[in-house]
């Protein structure tokens, strides 16, 4: 067994089988053998490639995005730029870089950055330097009480899930045990602790062997991120790939070198993640603050002007380059690609007008 897979057996050996949230938690963000404390994983020799990696319009489009919500929330003097997950800074430097359209914005703007990873750190730092100082944080609640704008883009699908699969004698948890030399999945013989932070969607009807899948974790960040924008105002953009509607589906996944991986097999060595719950995150931010979409990243970038970008750049590119423009553009919006699976919902304060991009499936109010 690997260092990691070892400090998971010891720990089943002693207290029995994990839920698969505790597993994710470890094999992810363990302190020393953790997926995202190891090396960059970004890129085409990493495992897997984010929207801001494949364009540099998707991260202009979020900077003049936040540069409106800016405006709309009367310009404060100073107000806290939060990116959630930040990679290597691609997408914080090029809305950066586009927001300075807006005179004030930059100046106004305190960077902060939640980010685990010391060697995405030292990306960000690099990609961000010569902006205004950058403060890192391990989780949302060491950012500073004040208005905020933030950004989340492809950070609550790495958030540790829960799944939940139907028996003849209801839902039972599933959990991680030992299975020889290697790890295997099983379902809790006892109610789960965690069905205390499950509401009714453990009453829902389904067929046996259904599995579904829920995320106390994100829905605590969500509900930390509605709460401080109804304290002190602004707005919050969450990008991600994921569903509408809760239901019944098994989403937890790995990716190793851009193709699918065991999930239990050498833990720490791959990208474990899971469909975003959009309906959840809308539920939990709700109370607090206005609700906008989801809409599709298609629709969200196509209203925010896209293909007009697209265009500008095409006039000063040269052949080469024109083609890797309209290769971008395609993976972005096209809905065989990222265009109708990755989603876009906006919480902000109920004081502010309606965000740019949201304005045909405003929600909640």
């Amino acid at each position: 067994m690997t260092p990691l897979a070892e400090i998971i057996a010891q720990r089943i050996r002693l207290q029995g089988p994990i839920t698969i949230a505790e597993y994710m938690a470890l094999a992810l963000g363990h302190p020393e053998h953790g997926y995202y404390r190891r090396a960059d994983p970004l890129g085409k020799a990493g495992d897997f490639t984010t929207a801001p990696e494949i364009s540099q319009m998707f991260g202009e489009l979020i900077g003049l995005w936040c540069a409106e919500i800016w405006r709309l929330m009367d310009s404060p003097e100073q107000f806290n730029l939060v990116e959630l997950g930040p990679g290597r800074g691609t997408l914080m430097a090029d809305a950066l870089r586009a927001a300075k359209v807006l005179p004030g914005f930059n100046d106004a703007a305190s960077i902060h950055m939640v980010e685990t990873s010391p060697a995405l750190r030292e990306r960000q730092e690099v990609a961000l330097a010569g902006s205004r100082p950058v403060t890192w944080h391990d989780d949302f609640g060491g950012v500073p009480a004040g208005p905020m704008i933030l950004i989340s883009n492809e950070f609550f699908d790495a958030l540790p899930i829960h799944q939940f699969e139907r028996t003849a004698d209801g839902w039972r948890e599933r959990q991680v045990t030992l299975d020889g030399d290697g790890f295997a999945f099983t379902l809790s013989t006892n109610r789960s602790p965690a069905e205390v932070l499950i509401p009714e969607i453990l009453r829902m009807s389904a067929p046996a062997r259904a599995v579904i899948e829920v995320s106390p974790a994100s829905v605590s960040t969500m509900t930390a991120i509605a709460q401080q924008l109804e304290e002190d105002g602004g707005a919050a953009i969450i990008i991600d790939y994921g569903h509408t509607a809760p239901g019944a589906g098994e989403t937890l996944q790995a990716v190793r070198r851009h193709a699918f991986h065991n999930v239990l097999s050498d833990p720490g060595s791959a990208d474990l993640t899971a469909h975003v719950d959009f309906a959840a995150l809308a539920a939990a931010g709700h109370p607090h603050a206005a609700i906008h979409g989801p809409v599709t990243q298609r629709e969200f970038l196509k209203s925010l002007g896209i293909e007009l970008r697209a265009g500008q750049l095409r006039q000063r590119a040269t052949e080469a380059q024109a083609r890797d423009i309209d290769t971008a553009l395609h993976r972005l919006i096209d809905p065989a690609e990222m265009g109708t699976l990755f989603k876009v919902l906006v919480a902000c304060d109920r004081g502010l007008a309606a965000p740019p991009g949201l304005e045909p499936t405003a929600g909640t109010e």
